[in-house]
């Protein structure tokens, strides 16, 4: 009896088994159907999804797999978002017969067709000059600033000048409504041949385009629109990303210029992740201060052009109007400088230009002395006081030293050393230099002055000017005997 009642039991606890084993694989499969209805699976060929998520940081847009504290990239803390990654299933016969349509074959550099790409004049020679000489037709361009610039009123001159002219021109304006967008062409005195499309939807935009010819694109601005597909907020990382992509492919595919107005952050960066700069042909940056007369916009990148060129405008009613010859506007009008100023013969872009550098040195009241730089190179003028005191024998050590750049407009190349001595000098021993002087030279270490591109277009602009004292490496050998030669 006992042995009948141990096998009976034994068979109870099998069948229970079978049965916990039967409910839990019950289970996984309802907890599989549901993954596969939630948004944020990745599909393989075999149908089966599996869940996957992905973390961005929102400063960015760098990815991880899993979260973390600080970015990588860009090393800000507690930035990282979750975001489901979707890929859309598709079978193996499906992508390979895309790729046969639409891979093209590897062609030689001597089988490629040599074609001349007309450029399209924007009314602005000192622009065209920026843009490499007019724009591109399939270009994308970046336009960044400080709030009040004068991004939104520029590409809207620009809107004007090329509808004027015959060519179809869409602004697109997901900042403000299309009265505002009319209020500020009239104030500005502009026709109303610009086509206004009030939207932010970057798939309705799309659409719309591919229904018509256009030759010009304006989207002011990047970080207003947005494509239903990229699961995330409008501005965000993601977005931004994904919206320049789609209209980069837009533009090489259609040939229509496209322009994109770009906020910045409070570091001065334009917002978004740094693959938008990347990705576009050219960035264009306004520089100085939003509160003054005056803007200066500069090329940071140019695939069809030379980078650094410079383009001044002066903000009046009527808009953004261009500066011919930067050189008088950034040097001041009186002849007879006090001590501390130099003149500077520099090169932006592919253009001289001549800019003044200002110099203030003052005995220090603390321990430890100031040293500032506006519109300079910090490093770099920690490098030329040193030179100055162990080569020149110019004790600044216990002194405060304050160097700026006139104008607004900022120079970091080398050449400008030999310039910014000479002002360091004249304050320090409260001397002038002479009214007819310019300088320009790197300086190195060991206090010998090193010659630098382009010096005969420096002099030559420099003596146009009525400069015609030129301190360069070509008429001294070291900074010491330049100091000797200005000073006395």
């Amino acid at each position: 009896m006992g042995l009948c009642l141990s096998f009976r039991a034994f068979g109870n606890s099998k069948i229970r088994l079978r049965d916990n084993r039967d409910q839990y694989a019950g289970r996984r499969r309802v907890k599989r159907a549901e993954r596969e209805a939630r948004p944020g699976t990745v599909a393989n060929e075999g149908g089966v999804a599996k869940s996957r998520s992905i973390f961005f940081c929102s400063g960015c847009g760098h990815e991880s797999p899993r979260w973390l504290g600080r970015c990588p990239q860009c090393e800000a803390w507690n930035s990282f978002d979750e975001r489901p990654f979707v890929v859309p299933a598709a079978s193996r016969a499906v992508r390979s017969a895309a790729a046969r349509h639409s891979t093209p074959a590897p062609v030689a550099l001597r089988e490629i067709a040599r074609e001349r790409v007309p450029r399209i004049a924007t009314g602005g020679r000192e622009f065209d000059a920026v843009l490499g000489g007019g724009i591109v037709p399939g270009s994308v361009t970046l336009v960044g600033g400080p709030p009040g610039a004068g991004k939104s009123t520029l590409v809207l001159q620009v809107a004007a000048t090329l509808a004027r002219e015959g060519s179809s021109v869409i602004y697109v304006c997901g900042e403000e409504s299309p009265a505002q967008v009319k209020l500020r062409a009239q104030r500005l005195g502009l026709g109303d041949e610009v086509l206004v499309f009030a939207e932010t939807n970057l798939r309705a935009i799309l659409d719309e385009l591919e229904r018509r010819t256009v030759t010009a694109l304006i989207v002011d601005s990047i970080q207003t629109v947005w494509l239903p597909e990229s699961e995330s907020f409008a501005g965000s990382a993601t977005q931004v990303r994904d919206c320049t992509q789609a209209l980069v492919e837009y533009a090489k595919r259609t040939g229509c210029a496209t322009f994109l107005v770009g906020h910045v952050t409070k570091d001065g960066a334009i917002a978004g992740p740094r693959l938008l700069e990347h990705l576009v042909d050219t960035v264009l940056y306004f520089e100085g201060e939003s509160s003054g007369e005056y803007r200066i916009l500069r090329a940071y990148k140019n695939r069809f052009g030379s980078i650094d060129e410079i383009c001044v405008f002066a903000m009046h009613d009527a808009g953004l109007r261009e500066i011919a010859n930067p050189s008088e506007l950034f040097l001041s009008e009186r002849r007879e400088r006090p001590s501390g100023s130099c003149v500077v013969a520099s090169i932006l872009g592919s253009r001289p230009v001549l800019v003044e550098v200002q110099a203030l040195v003052g005995e220090s009241t603390y321990g430890t002395p100031r040293r500032l730089a506006n519109n300079l190179d910090q490093a770099r003028l920690a490098m030329i006081l040193a030179v100055l005191e162990r080569r020149v024998g110019l004790q600044l050590g216990t002194h405060d030293v304050y160097a700026s750049v006139a104008g607004g407009l900022r120079v970091v190349e080398p050449a400008a050393d030999l310039g910014i001595a000479l002002a360091i000098a004249s304050s320090f021993r409260n001397i002038a230099l002479p009214a007819d002087a310019a300088a320009f030279g790197e300086l190195g270490l060991s206090g010998e002055l090193r010659t630098v591109n382009a010096a005969p277009r420096r002099s030559s602009e420099a003596r146009k000017l009525g400069y015609t004292t030129i301190f360069s490496p070509a008429t001294h050998a070291d900074i010491a005997d330049a100091i000797r030669s200005a000073l006395g």
